[in-house]
């Protein structure tokens, strides 16, 4: 089944500048996130690249997939400023175009509350990584502020075409399948 292609041109550009915003608030959680990765490493909805500049040289290789054309761009900028080797392609997180197994770790930031499918998006992830390799989640939780959470509530169904997924959604941990 082909996965329908992801176009939100206002919600692309107001994520690009919302996070130049956040980045010194975020930089500490991403250099947390992607330490210690070695080698082949996917990063599902890389958005506009804000990880690439944090991966260690001890990563061999990045493959980073990213729905959304105008993100995508800003990404394909982002690889080519990264201390890793960084290719950006086009795909989404419930139908992964990687093989099977293929993958030391995995990295999902700040991107779930997008996907369409969770449980599928999951379901792909475990199938690409290695046996005894890592899940990485750096994800947002629904704020206890009133009018952040309503701001939540409206960036994730615009971004996703079916509401928020921001209470479903955890912050960083390691997973091994």
């Amino acid at each position: 089944m082909t996965e329908p292609a992801v176009r939100h041109p206002i919600f692309a550009r107001a994520w690009d500048r919302l996070c130049g915003l956040m980045e010194r608030e975020l930089a500490v959680q991403r250099q947390e996130l992607l330490a210690g990765l070695t080698g082949r490493v996917l990063e599902i909805g890389a958005g506009n690249g804000n990880n690439f500049e944090h991966y260690p040289a001890t990563v061999d290789e990045v493959i980073a997939l990213e729905p959304e054309p105008y993100l995508r761009g800003k990404a394909h900028e982002a690889a080519t400023r990264a201390p890793v080797r960084v290719t950006v392609r086009e795909g989404v997180a419930e139908a992964l175009p990687v093989g099977d197994e293929s993958f030391d770790a995995a990295i999902a930031s700040r991107v779930l509350c997008t996907v369409r499918d969770q449980e599928r998006a999951l379901a792909e992830l475990r199938r690409v990584v290695r046996p005894g390799a890592e899940l990485r989640f750096l994800e947002h939780v629904r704020s206890p502020h009133a009018r952040t959470a309503w701001l939540q509530e409206r960036l994730d169904g615009s971004a996703s075409g079916h509401g928020s997924a921001a209470a479903a959604t955890a912050h960083a941990t390691p997973w091994a399948p």
